[in-house]
């Protein structure tokens, strides 16, 4: 249970990758257009298919009293009453794409913002997790990787017909989470 919490935690960051220099997001959509609350299904999957499926939503809301951009980003899982989530997003460097996103108990995780997506990628208590935002049109697409942090192989580290074969490790996954949200 405490480990399905955390999963959805990953739902509420939208993650990308780091600005590359001279690279600028789009400062002016985001989060501003993304303002209100999308309301959807999260279905949760592992290798055998889906295992579960929640209704949630997430609410994004300037904050009145701010004058440095920072808006509410709050994520509810099943019911506001049981499951309440009343994260921030903070401003660092939005013309680089770079956020924080703000759990109010201390911790607070860089997400990149590019585009139309928002991500966060951090490792809790021996899991991997990548975080996903899109907005696609009038949905926005919630999607959470999650798997253990220890490598299942390791292969290269070698050299083929006189090439130097850098080592690759992979990593598993064990919980695939989904939702479209529709505003309103």
């Amino acid at each position: 249970m405490v480990m399905q919490k955390l999963l959805l935690l990953c739902g509420f960051i939208l993650l990308l990758y780091p600005a590359l220099p001279g690279q600028t997001a789009d400062t002016s959509a985001f989060p501003a257009s993304w303002a209100g609350t999308w309301h959807g299904t999260l279905d949760i999957f592992n290798g055998k298919g889906k295992v579960q499926s929640v209704p949630m939503w997430v609410e994004i809301q300037k904050i009145d009293t701010s004058t440095t951009g920072r808006y509410i980003f709050g994520l509810v899982y099943g019911s506001k009453e049981e499951d309440w989530r009343p994260y921030e997003i903070v401003p660092v460097e939005p013309q680089y794409g770079l956020w924080q996103v703000d759990e109010k108990n201390g911790i607070a995780m860089e997400s990149y913002q590019f585009g139309p997506k928002l991500l966060c990628w951090f490792t809790v208590q021996g899991s991997r997790v990548l975080c996903t935002y899109e907005k696609q049109g009038d949905d926005m697409i919630f999607e959470v990787y999650s798997g253990m942090e220890t490598a299942v192989s390791t292969t290269g580290n070698n050299t083929h017909n006189g090439e130097e074969i850098p080592e690759v490790k992979t990593f598993p996954f064990s919980v695939f989470q989904r939702a479209v949200l529709k505003r309103g």
